[in-house]
């Protein structure tokens, strides 16, 4: 067997695992883009772990010069990391703004002043008793 022949042989295995890897890769960079913007940490560790993963199997292809699966997925978690920071905080601006808005007032209630009501001369204020409830147990 000719070493061109196996090249080949190997190309039709490798560069198939290369194009996988950078589709989990460009999976996991959308996955972290989501969790960014949540501000899911945990969530976004995991997804960039799995990213790694992916863009080693994308390397793969490179063994036929076929660099495009590893561009792409070097690519999808940079734009995944800038987009994700972004959208996070235009959504803490947004929200921050609309905590920070002034409410509108509503009509200001107008109160009628308290008038003591006239008691004739003499008389007694009313008392009030409490008294003791006894509750059957």
């Amino acid at each position: 067997m000719s070493t061109l022949a196996l090249t080949k042989a190997l190309m039709s295995i490798f560069v198939p695992i290369g194009v996988t890897g950078a589709v989990i890769a460009l999976v996991c960079a959308l996955v972290a883009v989501i969790a960014l913007a949540r501000g899911a940490a945990g969530l976004a560790g995991g997804a960039i772990g799995v990213w790694i993963v992916g863009t080693l199997l994308s390397l793969s292809a490179s063994f036929a010069n076929q660099w495009l699966p590893v561009l792409v997925a070097l690519l999808g978690l940079s734009i995944a990391l800038v987009a994700g920071a972004m959208i996070r905080l235009a959504v803490r601006t947004a929200s921050a703004s609309r905590a920070a808005a002034p409410a509108v007032p509503a009509a200001p209630a107008v109160e009628a002043p308290v008038v003591p009501a006239a008691r004739p001369a003499g008389s007694r204020t009313p008392t009030v008793r409490a008294e003791k409830l006894r509750v059957a147990s």
